[in-house]
């Protein structure tokens, strides 16, 4: 199974529409090994992310008011996606090809101010 990352925004309720994404590789986030071997790892918690390593059991929703602070994870854990390929296991495009994903994701998100899942 695979992970996928959508981005949503809130309805007049409160819940979640989801919004038109892109084509289907471009909301792929990682086979189901990457929740404990790549965005859950001790490696990915070692660079103190505390978005990502959520994956590892659960479900990632990054709501509206965290996707600035999630924004600033993604690029502080970039310049480590060899690192952290090398250490679960991955081929580096293929890491930074999911990692791209969900920050293109996290990106339309801010744009629309709604949030993102990675389920």
């Amino acid at each position: 199974m695979s992970l996928l990352v959508h981005t949503f925004v809130y309805d007049a309720n409160g819940g979640h529409d989801f919004l038109e994404d892109p084509e289907y590789g471009d909301t792929l986030a990682g086979f189901e090994s990457t929740r404990t071997r790549l965005w859950g790892s001790g490696a990915i918690r070692a660079l103190g992310a505390r978005f990502f390593p959520r994956l590892d059991g659960d479900n990632l929703y990054v709501e509206r008011d965290e996707i600035d602070e999630f924004l600033a994870e993604c690029e502080a854990v970039r310049p480590h996606l060899d690192h952290l390929a090398g250490q679960g296991g991955y081929h580096a495009e293929y890491v930074a090809e999911r990692f791209d994903n969900i920050v293109a994701a996290a990106l339309r998100a801010k744009a629309e101010g709604g949030g993102i899942v990675v389920w």
